[in-house]
């Protein structure tokens, strides 16, 4: 394979993307730095197939990123290899309003062909290509010039070996015929509206003190202000309130700006300071969130007991059971709300629809239903099947 060094010309950086632009896919990474800033700070971009990588320098004088976002979002031909690429995308998304379409995430991916729900990419490189990282650099600060060889060279590797073990995990994928399981997961990556930054859904990732339409109110403008606040100032959203401030002033809003210094998490500055200023204004316009914006009450069942909490937890060990018998990871099947809502008389979840029902759905049915148990064979636990007649018999009995 050829490594090129560190591309810091849109000269470069053009023909590079040219080249790729004729693959059926590239491997893509990222550095960013996003400690200090709202928006992530993108440092570095690793970028390869499996003839050639190189590392692009955004931060370079002069350089143009073109070539490559529209590569990473317009060219649907060529598929987008990323490990764990949730915030690699996010990137993508902030810098062009876009998301590339054309993508695979081969963390996603592993769980549809082993039992690891969130392996790091040091473990997958050591399983499917026996190599230790040199995990030196992985805590460097990436916006920091010029970058060493060491630190080029350890960042083109994230992408020399996915490219090298893309092609291994889609041979296998196809070898099981569990491509389709991903698709929904993959889509759900793509999708734009997972990085949107909506001022007036921003309330939604704070937990929500109440149900209270005027709390949620107060909830929904000051979280909404707290972005403002964050991006005006380029810092992370939490440097000006956390979560649980933010939640708190909902529910018990101040009546005097002085009383912002008994606030916990606020300092006493808060008293007196232009923030604290903005803030109360904030407060004092909140309206009552609207009836259509409740969101809904989670959805539960009926309330589980003893006898419902006995049977979640069979089909837990059912999952565990399956789980290692087809050698996936749990986490794609199902969850453990979804278990215990079905242990409660819920049927209409997830796990009984399309391919989740037939690997693993029909069999929790069955459980529920009497017509699952366990046995031991050889000290391992196996699933049995029990005729309807002895399930009738069985639920006669319980009756």
């Amino acid at each position: 394979m050829k490594i090129h060094e560190l591309i810091t010309s849109t000269e470069a950086l053009a023909d590079l993307c040219q080249r790729l632009a004729k693959s059926e896919f590239i491997a893509v990474d990222t550095e960013f730095m996003r400690e200090n800033t709202y928006y992530p700070l993108l440092c570095l971009v690793q970028i390869g197939n499996e003839e050639e990588a190189a590392a692009i320098d955004p931060l370079a004088e002069g350089i143009d990123l073109s070539p490559l976002l529209e590569l990473l979002t317009e060219n649907d031909d060529v598929l987008k290899v990323f490990h764990a690429g949730g915030q690699d995308v996010e990137i993508i998304y902030n810098l062009t309003g876009k998301t590339p379409r054309a993508i695979f995430d081969t963390q996603i991916a592993m769980m549809a062909i082993s039992q690891n729900e969130q392996i790091g990419y040091a473990n997958l490189v050591e399983s499917w290509l026996g190599k230790t990282i040199d995990k030196g650099a992985r805590f460097t600060d990436w916006s920091r010039r010029p970058l060493t060889e060491r630190q080029i060279e350890y960042a083109i590797g994230d992408v020399t070996y996915l490219a090298r073990i893309f092609p291994k995990i889609l041979k296998k994928l196809i070898k099981t015929g569990r491509g389709e399981w991903l698709d929904a997961e993959m889509e759900k990556l793509a999708d734009p509206e997972h990085y949107a930054n909506d001022l007036d859904t921003a309330w939604h990732r704070v937990r929500a003190p109440s149900r209270n339409l005027q709390v949620l109110g107060r909830l929904k403008a000051l979280a909404a202000w707290r972005e403002t606040e964050a991006q005006q100032k380029d810092i992370p959203r939490g440097r000006i309130m956390r979560d649980e401030t933010l939640a708190d002033l909902a529910s018990h809003p101040p009546k005097k700006q002085e009383e912002l210094a008994k606030v916990r998490g606020l300092s006493q500055a808060w008293k007196d300071n232009d923030i604290g200023r903005r803030l109360m204004r904030v407060l004092r316009d909140a309206e009552p969130l609207p009836d259509d914006e409740l969101p809904e009450k989670p959805r539960r069942g009926a309330p589980l007991g003893k006898e419902g909490a006995l049977v979640a937890d069979l089909l837990k060990l059912l999952l565990k059971i399956r789980t290692r018998e087809i050698d996936v990871a749990a986490r794609l099947l199902t969850r453990s709300d979804e278990l215990e809502a079905l242990a409660a008389g819920v049927r209409n979840v997830p796990v009984l629809e399309g391919w989740r029902y037939e690997v693993f759905g029909r069999d929790a049915l069955e459980l529920v239903e009497g017509r699952l148990g366990f046995g031991v064979e050889n000290g391992r636990l196996k699933m049995t099947r029990i005729d309807d007649e002895a399930a009738g018999a069985q639920q006669q009995a319980a009756e």
